[in-house]
């Protein structure tokens, strides 16, 4: 925690209110000399309740600050918690000795107080439960000091080393898979409930649905329930190895980067644009159309189908473009409930559903008479693609322009599979050193320490080049036993 790098380590340990006010006072001049007495608030909402947040102030170059549990009982009072909170933040590392379990648990207190952040708290025997408990994770480690903190904790494993993997990794991907399944369920509903928006219009604002009553019902329940709890289970952007590598990509999810109110702001606005597309699309080539044999192919069921369809097929697809690692499991429920789809919608429009159910099923023979028109898959593939196209477009000028953080790690790691051009091998002729070596043996001394030693026997023996090598095969980006080795983007070397 505390580095040689560091310009400065402060050590607060004040018997008195007013020594430990003076020092924290100039530990922060010392960090920050523009800094005011006043701390800088601003007014926050957090989970509904409004608190007052102190905001933080720019610090040039690395510091840190050690204090005990004398001094840090007087920090904690109602006048010089503020002071110590601002000092604090400005440090690399804060190190609280010699405290209580009280002491532990009202430093995390004053942090999710008067601090937008997301606290976590980490020990390992009793005197850390109140602590754990307090912060927003509690994480516990198991070890000769007793359960209590694994019991009270969200997570435990043995090793503190842990941390590392339980955040970079784990952490991420979970946070990652739950903003991803929160943006495509809302694109997949706003969508869904769009189209019947613009219906209205054509319908007088009446209560007729735009799809089947069936397929309204069996929309989130089947069709498309298991392709985004695939998403939401599996997916990954970067390799763990990748993450262990490169920690910046823990920093947008701090930022809140991934599922924000502009985030949620461009979902809304990608809906309405494909409810446009999948309404008035499908209602431009089914005006006026008539099938193979001249018959009429323009009424309600038939265009009824022909949108849920479009609408089916279009957010799948739009799942296949927000999907960064394919499985066995996601093909299987992607395939899977568009097969589902297919296979209810014939048996429910069929004429033994009909004659089974009449006031349930009136879609009879729908499915049939307009799956097999051939304008009918041309308006489907044609409305998918211009609802996923300006996904396309943008996600390419953005990575071209602005790219992430992400986008530069997963480039690298397109880059690192590539396998590299091989030189031609230049075959040469082994050299072979012998050695020649005997041993005499008999009742009399004589010249045994001469045959033994070798020295007459003995040729010059030239090295020949390993066959194998030991080093670390270059395709692997960290190796199992070797150090962790965090660097940034652009310290790599350019092509």
């Amino acid at each position: 925690m505390l580095r040689e790098e560091m310009q400065e380590v402060f050590i607060v340990a004040g018997n008195t209110h007013q020594e430990v006010e003076r020092e924290l006072r100039s530990a922060r001049k010392k960090m920050h000399p523009a800094s005011s007495d006043e701390p800088p608030m601003r007014k926050s909402s957090i989970l509904g309740k409004k608190t007052e947040v102190v905001e933080d102030e720019a610090v040039e170059g690395e510091y840190g600050m050690v204090i005990n549990g004398h001094s840090l009982a007087y920090a904690l009072q109602e006048g010089l918690q503020l002071e110590f909170l601002r000092a604090a933040c400005m440090c690399q590392a804060v190190i609280c000795c010699r405290v209580t379990p009280l002491q532990k648990a009202q430093v995390v207190e004053l942090v999710k107080k008067h601090k937008r952040a997301v606290t976590l708290a980490i020990g390992d025997g009793a005197n850390d439960v109140s602590m754990i408990k307090a912060a927003h994770i509690g994480v516990g480690i198991s070890g000769q000091e007793g359960m209590q903190a694994v019991l009270s904790s969200d997570y435990s494993f043995a090793q503190f080393r842990y941390l590392q993997r339980l955040l970079l990794v784990h952490g991420r991907w979970s946070y990652l898979r739950m903003c991803k399944f929160l943006r495509y369920f809302f694109y997949k509903n706003f969508t869904f409930t769009f189209v019947h928006f613009w219906y209205g219009f054509f319908c007088g604002f009446s209560a007729q649905t735009v799809y089947d009553e069936w397929f309204i019902t069996l929309y989130n329940l089947v069709y498309t329930a298991l392709p985004v709890l695939g998403l939401a289970l599996f997916d990954q952007d970067v390799d763990h190895r990748w993450s262990f590598q490169y920690p910046q990509l823990y920093t947008p999810g701090q930022l809140n980067l991934y599922f924000s109110k502009r985030a949620f702001l461009r979902c809304v606005l990608h809906s309405g644009y494909s409810s446009l597309v999948l309404f008035f699309i499908p209602y431009a080539s089914m005006h006026d159309t008539v099938r193979d044999d001249g018959k009429d192919i323009a009424d309600y069921q038939s265009f009824a189908l022909l949108a849920q369809t479009c609408l089916l097929v279009a957010v799948n697809m739009q799942l296949g473009l927000d999907t960064h690692y394919w499985t066995a499991v996601n093909q299987f429920f992607l395939w899977g409930s568009m097969s589902v789809y297919f296979a209810v919608t014939f048996t429910m429009y069929s004429n033994g559903m009909y004659l089974i159910f009449t006031s349930s099923f009136p879609f009879i023979g729908v499915a049939r008479n307009s799956l097999n028109q051939p304008n009918v898959w041309l308006t489907i593939l044609l409305t998918s693609i211009l609802c996923v196209l300006p996904v396309l477009a943008y996600r390419f000028l953005y990575m071209q322009l602005r790219p992430t953080i992400n986008d530069k790690v997963r480039h690298k790691v397109r880059q690192d599979k590539t396998p590299p051009t091989a030189a031609p091998r230049r075959f040469q002729p082994r050299r072979i050193s012998t050695r020649r070596s005997g041993y005499a043996f008999s009742h009399s001394r004589g010249y045994g320490d001469l045959v033994t030693s070798g020295k007459f026997l003995l040729r010059p023996v030239r090295s020949r080049p390993p066959l194998f090598s030991r080093s670390q095969p270059s395709g692997s980006p960290v190796a199992e036993d070797s150090p962790q080795i965090f660097r940034t983007i652009t310290e790599e070397p350019s092509a």
